[in-house]
């Protein structure tokens, strides 16, 4: 294989990920990776140093994937740190595309997690070479001989070839990157062939546009070169080219076969780098994409609006600039009678929606409101016809409904075998049916089960850690579709539904979100000169109700003494002005009472 002069032979590259459980330690054992292969002096080093953004470091969480070229021992590694929530699994299986080898991660305390399992199984169909490694054996906890045992079973290999390592001391980490030379397959490309480069991620920079991350496969990217990208077919030229390591480095040589690095093109617009697309050159195209990734399918619902109407601008450019950075992110505008105008926002999960608005209030200074989170349902009615419903507000009311469709997930949750009772018990709770149960060793069990999407979006993890006493671990994935008994309850202020607390329930828990919601509102709703009525309803029959009592002013309070006609006569004149109000008035609810639709959503959950 032919190389130009200067350039990397693809022999001496090796391409890796970090794959793990969330919190087994991944980021830290990077840094010792950074400081130990001397990319990162002992000054400019900080803990997480690859997690870029303040939540990350704040929450001890990898959201966004980070490569980094690393020299060993005459070799190149490129590195990539993933994230290991399940919510994420869309940026592990972004990166394990651009590798040919995995770092398998597991905490020698903790053992395997349920997203140790999904990984594995996402690094397998990718064909990648596996390298199961134990972290943290300094600690007191850590149990490193049981745990290779259960790490062994599960790869089909000897205890004795897991490597043990400590990313806090530093500890077995250059025996791991020696393995990692030995072990991982080098990039296999063809240098004389049209270019093509595989965008693993994309980030967007205020000062220089769109940043793009590539994993050349074939051929060779240089600057100044025209490039076409595949899917969209616009072509730019290639303004700055280099390599991450871990602060970007331009090369005036490009980049050639088996090579991960960045380019700049100076695109502002978002939308012109798609993640999973193929670069190639303008002048000699490539006849055939890359295989790409499959397009994430948002799981999870929820409407994002600005508490200042004037912000809706700012929220559709932050939201456009967002999604450059999160290709999972999906949204259309929307608009509420209650709350004016936004979006209706898809996401991979809580988590995923929680980190986005966090994001999106820290990074371009938004005040939002979210609707209570949904999952997409689909409705057929006796006529024939077919709605989509990703927002309860689109529920039919008209017309005959034939069947309601949810989505449901296939979730393994691993736990110590004492806490199987604890696990049924919530998940029997949820509707969720048994597919089976397996023992990973004496004491720790996998069991399997079919639930509702809409069951566990709210507060099933919350309840499963603290019923395991935090030793429980889920992770779920699309499993299709099931009929189901579902409804949608309306909360109407003074007789007018309030489509921001409409939310789709199953029948049997339709009066417990009723009397909840109702109550919490009541709490919410300042009183207002006259009575409200607050109704949950189900289409036409009222299920609960609260009144919110009118304020009443002192209208005797000028009356000293005197008849008692005066007094009725005023009295009887406030009560005639309360009613001329209530046909006029319109209820005024604070912002707080739409942030409590959620909460009361899960405290349901909770009494149950």
């Amino acid at each position: 294989m032919r190389t130009q002069p200067g350039q990397t032979d693809p022999a001496l590259i090796r391409n890796f990920c970090i794959i793990a459980h969330i919190d087994h330690g991944k980021s830290t054992l990077a840094d010792r990776m950074l400081q130990i292969t001397g990319v990162v002096d002992d000054r400019s080093m900080r803990a997480q140093y690859l997690d870029r953004m303040d939540i990350e470091r704040e929450r001890g969480i990898t959201i966004k994937s980070q490569a980094v070229r690393l020299p060993w021992d005459g070799h190149v590694l490129n590195m990539i740190d993933t994230p290991g929530h399940v919510d994420f699994t869309y940026e592990v299986s972004r990166s394990l595309q651009a590798c040919e080898g995995a770092i398998l991660l597991v905490d020698a305390a903790q053992g395997i997690e349920a997203q140790t399992l999904a990984n594995l199984y996402l690094a397998m169909n990718a064909d990648l070479h596996i390298i199961p490694v134990l972290n943290k054996i300094d600690l007191p906890a850590a149990q490193p001989e049981k745990f290779a045992e259960e790490l062994a079973g599960l790869i089909g290999c000897d205890p004795s070839d897991v490597l043990k390592v400590s990313g806090k001391t530093g500890e077995g980490v250059r025996e791991l990157l020696d393995h990692v030379v030995q072990e991982v397959p080098a990039p296999v490309g063809v240098a004389d062939a049209a270019a093509r480069a595989l965008i693993f991620d994309s980030v967007y920079d205020t000062y220089r546009g769109v940043v793009t991350y590539v994993r050349v496969v074939d051929g060779h990217l240089s600057k100044r070169e025209r490039i076409l990208m595949m899917s969209t077919a616009a072509t730019h030229e290639t303004l700055e080219i280099g390599v991450i390591s871990p602060e970007p480095k331009t090369s005036d040589l490009g980049l050639g076969v088996g090579e991960v690095g960045y380019l700049i093109t100076g695109v502002k617009d978002v939308r012109q780098s798609r993640v999973g697309d193929t670069v190639t050159s303008s002048a000699k195209p490539a006849q055939e994409m890359l295989a790409g990734y499959e397009h994430p399918k948002p799981m999870v619902f929820s409407g994002l609006y600005p508490i200042d109407g004037d912000e809706y601008p700012e929220l559709r450019e932050a939201l456009d600039k967002l999604q450059l950075n999160d290709a999972a992110l999906v949204y259309e505008p929307e608009t509420s009678a209650a709350l004016g105008f936004g979006f209706r926002v898809g996401f991979l999960g809580l988590l995923h929606m929680e980190i986005v608005r966090e994001r999106l209030e820290r990074e371009f200074g938004l005040s939002l409101i979210s609707t209570a989170p949904n999952v997409v349902y689909r409705v057929v009615m006796e006529d024939g016809k077919e709605l989509t419903v990703t927002n309860p507000s689109e529920f039919p009311t008209g017309g005959k409904i034939a069947q309601v469709f949810e989505p449901v997930t296939k979730s393994t949750i691993l736990a110590p075998s004492e806490f199987i009772g604890a696990i049924m018990e919530i998940c029997q709770g949820r509707r969720g049916q048994l597919l089976g149960m397996d023992y990973l060793s004496e004491d720790r069990v996998e069991i399997r089960y079919t639930l509702p999407l809409g069951e566990i979006i709210f507060d099933f993890f919350d309840q499963l850690k603290s019923r395991t006493r935090g030793y429980a671990s889920l992770d779920y994935e699309p499993a299709g579709e099931q009929e189901a008994d579902l409804v949608k309850v309306d909360i109407l202020l003074q007789g007018e539904p309030v489509d921001a607390f409409s939310a789709i329930v199953h029948k049997d828990k339709a009066y417990t979100y009723g009397v909840d919601m109702a109550k919490k509102l009541r709490e919410l709703i300042p009183r207002q000169q006259f009575e409200v009525p607050i109704q949950a309803a189900i289409g036409a029959r009222v299920i609960a109700r609260e009144n919110i009592r009118a304020i009443r002013k002192d209208v005797l309070a000028k009356c000293y003494g005197g008849d008692i006609s005066r007094k009725r006569k005023l009295l009887e004149k406030q009560k005639e002005g309360k009613k001329r109000m209530k046909m006029v008035g319109r209820v005024e609810v604070p912002q707080e009472a739409f942030v409590a639709a959620l909460s009361t959503e899960s405290s349901t959950d909770k009494k149950k």
